[in-house]
C-alpha cells in the first residue's frame, strides 16, 4: 500500500510538490509493478479545512466551487506528468465521509478519544472560532512573522496557535480572544512509550534521519492531547448520534489521512477487490511518501490512530526536504514558483513528443531530489541536465547504437561470436548485472537520486565501450579482412543488449522514454518486467529493429532566458497586484457616492429587527434564509452572508433591516427586506447593529 500526501485542493501545485511526495512514490510504484508485486498506489485531493474556505473567500466563491475547480486541475496535472495513481480520490466523496465518521465512532466508542472543554481562539469582531489556519503570528522557532497556527511554512515546524507570538486573526486582523468550547481529543501523551519504542528503536536503522530527528524533537517537547474536531461548517460532520457534536466537523488533519483508506475502498469497489488486506494484513507493507512538513502527522499522529483502530502501521515514511527555486523558497502565493500546469502548457502541450519533455522534468527533479537536504531548481541546471546527460549521454548512446546497427548490421540484431569475446566485452555484461543489483538495492532503500545516477552511468559506460571498439573504423577493414565483421557483430550485439537493459532500468524513472525505446526495439511492454533487468540476451539474434528516433531534444538558451524572465515577471505582477488591491480597498473605503437630497433618504424605512431563526438555502452556498422579528410582524429575508456566518451564531442577533424594499424571489424563496452590512478591507462582512438591545421594530434615522 503506497500513499502520497493528499494535496490541498485550494490552488495549483508547483514542481516542488511534485518532487517531494509524488514523483518519488511513482518511481517506487513503477518499480514494484515491474517486479509484479501486488501494489496499490492511492492519493486524492484534500478538500476540507481552513485552507479551502480561505481560498473561497479570496476568490469570492464557495468552498464547493473551489474544490471542484482545483481537484480537476490537480488530477489532470498529475496524469500529464506521468504520476500513475491507481486511484486519485477526493475527501468530499460520500464514501470518505462514511469512512471518516466510522473511524471516529470506533475510537470514540472504545474510549480512545477524550472530550473536554477548552479555551479556543475566537474573533470577537467576526464572531467566529478560529481554526489554526485562520491565525497567524510570529514563529517561535525562526521568527517568521506570518506563521500559521498549525505550522510555519518557512522553517517547517509544526505549531499550535498558543505557540505563536502576537497571534492575529486572518478574518479581521485583530488579536483574537479565548472562548470556551467543547471538543474531542486524541490523547497522544498516553502513547508516547509506544511511539518512542516503535520509531526510535524499531526503525532507527531504516527510517531517514530527518524523520527520526523531527519525531524525537516533537516527543522531547512532550506530547499533548490533540483536538480531532473543530467549530467549522466545512468538513466531515460528526456522526449525528454523537451528543454535543452538532455544528462540529472532524479536524482536517484527522480526516485527511483517513482519505487513504477511503480511496482504497473506492478503488476496491471499482475493481471488484477486497480493500481490507491492504490496511489490515500484517504482511502488507505500508509506505507513506511525504514532504517534511507532514512528518509529524504521518509518523506520530496517524500511526496512533491506525494502531487504535486495528490497522497496520507504516513500514516507512520516506520524507523529502524542500526544493527551492533560483535562490529563493518556492511559493505560489508570492509568484515565485513553477506550477505544474505552467510547465505542461509551456513544454508538453506545445510540441510533438511532449511526453519526452515530461521525462526531461522527471529526470531533473529526480537528479536534484531533496532527499537529505533542501535542493534548488534552476532553469540553467535543467538545461545542463537535459543537454549534457539525457541528450549527450543516454540519448546519444541509444541513437549511435541504432544508427550503427542499421548501417553495419543490416538493421538486425547481429549474432554474438562467443569465442571472440574479450575482457572489455565481458566487463560490459558484468556491468549490466551489477548495475541492476545496485539500482534494486537503492530503490528498496528509497535512494532514487542515486539509483537514477546508476542508469545514466551504465549508458556512459556503453558510450565508452563503443568509442573504444570503434566499429565504424573496423568497418573500413572489411574489404581486406571480412572476418572483422564478427568484431562489429559482437560490439553492436552487446550495445543492443545494453540498450534493452537500459529500457528496463529507466522505466520507473522515465516511463515515456522506456515506451518509446520499446517501440524502436519492436518489443512489447512485457519486456519492462524487472525480471528481465540484468539479462545478457533480451533481444533475439536476427530480429529487425526500427529506425532510430531521437529520444530527447536540447534545451536552447533562449528558452532558459524566457522562463527566467517569466518567473521574474510573475513575481513582480503578484507584488503589484497586492499593492493595487490594497490601494483599491483604501479607495473604496474613501469613496462617497453621488450627493442625494433628504427626500431621497427619507424614502428608505430602516428598522431594528431580531433574527429568530436561520438556515442554509439548499444548493446555494452563499445564502442564508433568515426569519426576523420586526416587532409588529415576522418576515423572511434571504441574505448572501453564508460565507461569513454560520446559522447558529447569528440567531438572537439584532440587525438593521431595509423594511420597505420590494419583495424579490431568490432560489424560490420570497425575500422581504435587506439586512444592512459593512465590509472591511479584507472583505469580511459585519452586521450594522445597535450598541445595546432595543425593541424590535425601532426606527433607525
Amino acid at each position: 500500500m503506497i500513499t502520497s500526501a493528499l494535496p490541498y485542493a485550494n490552488g495549483p501545485k508547483h514542481i516542488g510538490h511534485l518532487a517531494g511526495a509524488y514523483l518519488p512514490a511513482d518511481i517506487y510504484v513503477r518499480y514494484l509493478r515491474a517486479k509484479k508485486e501486488d501494489v496499490v498506489y492511492v492519493c486524492g485531493s484534500d478538500e476540507h479545512g481552513a485552507a479551502i474556505t480561505i481560498q473561497a473567500i479570496k476568490e469570492n466563491t464557495t468552498p464547493r466551487a473551489i474544490v471542484d475547480k482545483y481537484h480537476a486541475l490537480l488530477k489532470s496535472n498529475m496524469a500529464n506528468l506521468g504520476i500513475s495513481f491507481d486511484i486519485y480520490h477526493r475527501t468530499s466523496e460520500p464514501i470518505h465521509h462514511q469512512t471518516a465518521q466510522e473511524f471516529f465512532t470506533a475510537l470514540n466508542d472504545k474510549g480512545d478519544l477524550i472530550q473536554k472543554e477548552t479555551e479556543q481562539f475566537y474573533d470577537e469582531e467576526a464572531k467566529s472560532f478560529l481554526a489554526d489556519r485562520y491565525i497567524i503570528g510570529t514563529c517561535p522557532v525562526c521568527g517568521n512573522e506570518n506563521a500559521y497556527g498549525d505550522q510555519c511554512e518557512k522553517c517547517g515546524t509544526s505549531l499550535s496557535p498558543d505557540q505563536l507570538i502576537n497571534p492575529r486573526s486572518t478574518l479581521s486582523g485583530k488579536a483574537p480572544s479565548k472562548k470556551s468550547t467543547t471538543h474531542w481529543f486524541l490523547p497522544l501523551d498516553k502513547h508516547e512509550g509506544f511511539l518512542r519504542d516503535w520509531i526510535l528503536n524499531q526503525h532507527k536503522d531504516d527510517w531517514k534521519t530527518n524523520v527520526l530527528g523531527q519525531c524525537k524533537s516533537w516527543m522531547d517537547l512532550g506530547l499533548q492531547p490533540r483536538a480531532v474536531t473543530r467549530d467549522l461548517d466545512w468538513g466531515v460532520p460528526l456522526p449525528p448520534n454523537v451528543d454535543g457534536g452538532k455544528g462540529k466537523v472532524l479536524y482536517v488533519w484527522f480526516d485527511a489521512p483517513i482519505g487513504y483508506i477511503s480511496a482504497t475502498r473506492q478503488w476496491a469497489i471499482d475493481n471488484n477487490k477486497d480493500w481490507k488486506p491492504y490496511w489490515q494484513d500484517k504482511d502488507t507493507k505500508l509506505v507513506h511518501f511525504i514532504g517534511k512538513d507532514n512528518i509529524v502527522f504521518h509518523a506520530i499522529i496517524f500511526p496512533v490512530m491506525l494502531k487504535l483502530h486495528g490497522n497496520i502501521l507504516p513500514d516507512n515514511v520516506p520524507s523529502n526536504e524542500f526544493m527551492n527555486l533560483e535562490g529563493d523558497k518556492m511559493s505560489t502565493s508570492r509568484g515565485w514558483s513553477i506550477e505544474m500546469d505552467d510547465y505542461i502548457n509551456d513544454f508538453v502541450k506545445k510540441e510533438n513528443g511532449g511526453d519526452m519533455m515530461v521525462d526531461a522534468l522527471r529526470y531533473y527533479l529526480t537528479q536534484i531530489a531533496p532527499e537529505t537536504k533542501d535542493s534548488e531548481f534552476t532553469w540553467k541546471g535543467f538545461q545542463d541536465a537535459v543537454n549534457s546527460e539525457l541528450v549527450s549521454i543516454f540519448g546519444n548512446y541509444v541513437n549511435r547504437t541504432f544508427v550503427l546497427m542499421h548501417k553495419l548490421c543490416k538493421g538486425k540484431v547481429p549474432p554474438l561470436h562467443e569465442t571472440l569475446l574479450d575482457d572489455a566485452d565481458k566487463k560490459i555484461f558484468a556491468d549490466i548485472l551489477e548495475t541492476k543489483n545496485r539500482i534494486e538495492n537503492l530503490l528498496e532503500t528509497y535512494k532514487f537520486r542515486d539509483a537514477l545516477y546508476e542508469v545514466i552511468d551504465l549508458a556512459r559506460k556503453g558510450n565508452k565501450y563503443m568509442q573504444d571498439k570503434q566499429p565504424w573504423i573496423v568497418a573500413k577493414t572489411l574489404d581486406t579482412n571480412p572476418d572483422n565483421q564478427k568484431l562489429i557483430d559482437n560490439c553492436l550485439h552487446i550495445c543492443l543488449q545494453l540498450t534493452a537493459n537500459l529500457t528496463v532500468l529507466i522505466n520507473p524513472f522515465l516511463p515515456f522514454t522506456a515506451k518509446k525505446m520499446c517501440y524502436m526495439l519492436k518489443v512489447v511492454d512485457k519486456m519492462l518486467d524487472w525480471e528481465n533487468a540484468g539479462k545478457p540476451k533480451l533481444l533475439s539474434v536476427g530480429y529487425s529493429l526500427r529506425a532510430p528516433e531521437l529520444l530527447f531534444r536540447k534545451i536552447e538558451d533562449e528558452e532558459v532566458k524566457q522562463q527566467v524572465e517569466k518567473l521574474n515577471n510573475k513575481k513582480m505582477a503578484m507584488e503589484n497586484a497586492a499593492l493595487k488591491s490594497a490601494d483599491e480597498k483604501d479607495a473604496t473605503l474613501a469613496t462617497v457616492k453621488p450627493e442625494i437630497q433628504f427626500d431621497d433618504f427619507a424614502k428608505i424605512d430602516l428598522k431594528v429587527a431580531t433574527i429568530i431563526s436561520a438556515s442554509k438555502v439548499e444548493k446555494a452556498d452563499k445564502l442564508l434564509k433568515l426569519e426576523v422579528d420586526l416587532g409588529f410582524e415576522k418576515r423572511t429575508i434571504v441574505s448572501g452572508i453564508a460565507m461569513h456566518f454560520t446559522p447558529e451564531e447569528i440567531v438572537g442577533k439584532q440587525v438593521v433591516v431595509v423594511a420597505n424594499l420590494a419583495p424579490r424571489k431568490m432560489r424560490g424563496i420570497e425575500s422581504n427586506g435587506m439586512i444592512l452590512m459593512a465590509e472591511d478591507k479584507s472583505g469580511k462582512l459585519h452586521f450594522v447593529s445597535p450598541q445595546t438591545v432595543i425593541d424590535a421594530g425601532s426606527n433607525v434615522s
